[in-house]
């Protein structure tokens, strides 16, 4: 008798830990994203960028740093910064160093004043943060 209560305790035991594993993974996947409104909110973002007005650059940009860190927040990623979450993120990424290029981008549009962006990295930073909302699954 004390064998079979013993055997059904290791069991309830092993099914609890698998229990707590499943709510942990699932947790740190995050819930799934709105991909309408994401979807919604990228082609909104997608259209500030207008190659032949360069005013139109840095909001474009900023724009789509924002819509990245929301699905980045959204899928429960850690970090209390953006650069943590991205950290966080870091094996969804289909090309991290684009990504991180068009962080770096977004930073210097925020704090330089003198900066003098191009539509071709403009274009190319909202190709690396598109490829980015595409690997979260918001897109």
């Amino acid at each position: 008798m004390d064998f079979v209560l013993l055997l059904f305790l290791v069991a309830v035991l092993i099914v609890g830990v698998l229990l707590i594993g499943i709510v942990a993974y699932t947790h740190r996947s995050g819930a799934a994203l709105n991909k309408e409104e994401y979807q919604r909110r990228w082609l909104a973002t997608e259209k500030r960028l207008q190659k032949h007005e360069p005013s139109t650059y840095p909001m474009a940009i900023v724009e789509a740093d924002k819509l990245l860190d929301k699905a980045l927040r959204e899928r429960r990623f850690r970090g209390d910064t953006m650069g943590a979450r991205m950290k966080s993120a870091q094996a969804v990424w289909n090309n991290a160093n684009h990504i991180w290029g068009a962080h770096k981008i977004r930073n210097r549009v925020v704090h330089e004043t003198d900066i003098e962006l191009t539509y071709e990295v403009a274009a190319r930073s909202m190709t690396a943060y598109k490829q980015g909302l595409k690997d979260l699954g918001a897109i």
